[in-house]
């Protein structure tokens, strides 16, 4: 698997441990973007390249870490076809995989000790996507991305689930 990942000033040494995480797993690790150190770095800077490769199909997933998670998610699912996940726990990493099957997983570098990080990248890499009606759910975000309402995208299955 191809993970592209990126990290602004607040997660750049989390970023390090996660690449060590990714190469044991067996994964290729992309860095479209810098991971830079200083305070100039800004994350939107960082979440566009590794967003892009992910949906552009040059990365099969991303990581983003910045101080709380929340601008590279925010960042990240500007980019078509990106879903983005920000994530806290365990239970969250698979979910946001097995359900929303998210593309990019967004962590809190300020927030969350190594040890959690540690297990929740384990458990976001091997979870995978149930389908079903969570890739009707799927479909209906892709349809918002598109400037379409979400109510007109349906088929037989939402009566039954």
């Amino acid at each position: 698997m191809r993970i592209a990942v990126g990290a602004d000033h607040r997660g750049s040494s989390v970023i390090k441990h996660i690449v060590l995480i990714l190469q044991s797993e067996g994964c290729q690790v992309i860095e479209p973007g810098t991971v830079c150190e200083g305070r100039t770095c800004d994350y939107p800077d960082l979440a566009y390249p590794v967003a892009s490769a992910v949906a552009e199909g040059r990365a099969d997933r991303g990581i983003l870490i910045c101080g709380t998670g929340i601008g590279m998610s925010i960042a990240a699912n500007k980019v078509k076809g990106i879903r983005a996940a920000l994530v806290h726990d365990e239970l969250g990493a698979e979910m946001s995989r097995r359900h929303n099957d998210a593309n990019i997983l967004c962590l809190a570098a300020d927030l969350m000790g190594a040890s959690v990080i540690e297990r929740i990248v384990q458990i976001w890499l091997r979870a995978q996507f149930e389908g079903g009606r969570h890739a009707r759910r799927n479909r209906k975000i892709a349809s918002i991305e598109a400037g379409q309402d979400p109510n007109a995208v349906g088929d037989e299955q939402c009566v039954t689930e």
